[in-house]
């Protein structure tokens, strides 16, 4: 672990002491403090509070980078200044990858007057979705795993979620395979996958996927396998959605595809990444030629070297902060968001209620070249009437190629029209 430096701020924070005794002296959460649920004060001394969730330690989907990182920034953030003067303190909470735990997360950040919910992910939107708006507590940058991120009014997402992910692996897919097949989970999420997918290989004028589904805590997939070989045939494709599952639904495909055609493999972001590919071989592994959709640039593009440089600098040892991680990515922007839209308050009071109205006033916010620029104004939404909060429709193709995932096509590639034909 690198060793941190004395955090400095222009003016000195509150100690949690005296915000103990501030709040202890108030009688009423309005008169004689002036501080409503769902703000952090309005004093520049007071710091940003923030909540990041993640399913941790579950038989499923776990992503601890997701919280790891959101520490990782504010540590670095707070040893540069804070955000406009202001330290950042970020909770963060562990949804267990059920309903209940989701909805306790949300809860807590509500009883923390958190001012937002920051690059977070969860499978359980309506869950912890519905404290928050009770609350007018926004959600910035969650992960895009469910529907109810892009329809939710106090969501903000960055990217365009699991529905850009699969419309745009079916564009992919569309010129490359006869047939194709699709191993999704076996849940409500899941449920949307395949329609999502069709939607994009509709456009190539492809026929629609055999749609397979697999437990979401299975641990031989190999029915699942056999059926995926048996509908893609000679020069067809296999791709699988399944998450942190994907790796052991490949490794039943493994096994079974000895007495099958051979087939192309593929997948999206966040199912399969480059330390995936590194940990099973790299270029003699079995990733090696698969097709990929993502949200962002490949890991190794040299816009990703601030986020690099942050990990290094505040995370250096943590093996949950993986810099190919799609929630570690994710995470990266979602705080870059949050520190643009802070400065843009320009020192005055930032709360929920200020953060919402930056946000729907039409701040846009640059992301590097990671994303197009990222602006919430109504305008800027998709004429979707199932997608109304996507901002972003922009996916990456890439490919496995020498161990590494690379550019299969140059630049980003706009899903909007799929997505709003598939509505």
């Amino acid at each position: 672990m690198t060793g941190r430096r004395r955090t400095s701020f222009p003016r000195p924070f509150r100690t949690a002491a005296l915000s103990a005794a501030a709040a202890a002296a108030c009688t009423s959460l309005i008169a004689g403090c002036g501080v409503i649920p769902g703000t952090t004060g309005g004093s520049r001394e007071d710091p940003v509070t923030v909540m990041t969730w993640a399913p941790e330690k579950t038989k499923a989907t776990n992503k601890p980078g997701v919280p790891a990182m959101a520490q990782a920034y504010a540590r670095w953030v707070n040893a540069h200044g804070g955000l406009d003067g202001r330290e950042l303190k970020v909770l963060t909470c562990n949804d267990h990858n059920d309903s209940a735990g989701a909805a306790d997360c949300a809860r807590e950040a509500v009883d923390q007057n958190v001012a937002a919910v920051v690059g977070a992910y969860s499978q359980h939107g309506r869950s912890f979705l519905a404290p928050l708006e009770v609350a007018g507590i926004p959600y910035i940058g969650g992960y895009g795993i469910t529907d109810d991120e892009f329809s939710s009014p106090l969501s903000y997402p960055v990217n365009g979620g699991e529905p850009a992910l699969l419309a745009g692996n079916g564009r992919q897919l569309a010129a490359r395979c006869d047939r194709v097949s699709l191993v999704r989970p076996d849940t409500l999420a899941g449920d949307e996958l395949p329609k999502l997918l069709n939607a994009g290989l509709a456009d190539g004028h492809h026929k629609p996927v055999a749609d397979i589904r697999a437990p979401e805590d299975g641990t031989d997939l190999t029915p699942q396998a056999e059926q995926a070989l048996g509908h893609a045939g000679t020069g067809g494709c296999v791709t699988a959605a399944l998450g942190a599952r994907t790796d052991t639904f490949y490794d039943s495909f493994r096994r079974a595809k000895d007495g099958y055609p051979p087939v192309r493999i593929s997948s999206v972001l966040g199912s399969v990444d480059q330390s995936l590919v590194d940990r099973t071989g790299g270029a003699t592994g079995p990733y090696e030629g698969a097709y990929l959709t993502g949200w962002y640039p490949a890991s190794g593009d040299a816009r990703w070297s601030q986020m690099r440089k942050v990990i290094r600098e505040q995370a250096f040892g943590d093996n949950r902060v993986d810099p190919a991680d799609a929630g570690v990515q994710t995470t990266w922007i979602a705080y870059t968001v949050l520190k643009q839209v802070v400065e843009s308050l320009d020192g005055g009071d930032v709360s929920a209620r200020t953060l919402r109205r930056a946000l729907d006033d039409g701040l846009q916010v640059h992301t590097g070249g990671l994303t197009p620029t990222l602006s919430w104004r109504f305008e800027d939404m998709l004429a979707a009437s199932e997608f109304p909060r996507l901002i972003n429709s922009d996916v990456t193709f890439q490919v496995v190629r020498e161990g590494r995932l690379v550019p299969a096509r140059k630049g980003f590639v706009n899903v909007e029209k799929t997505l709003e034909q598939s509505a």
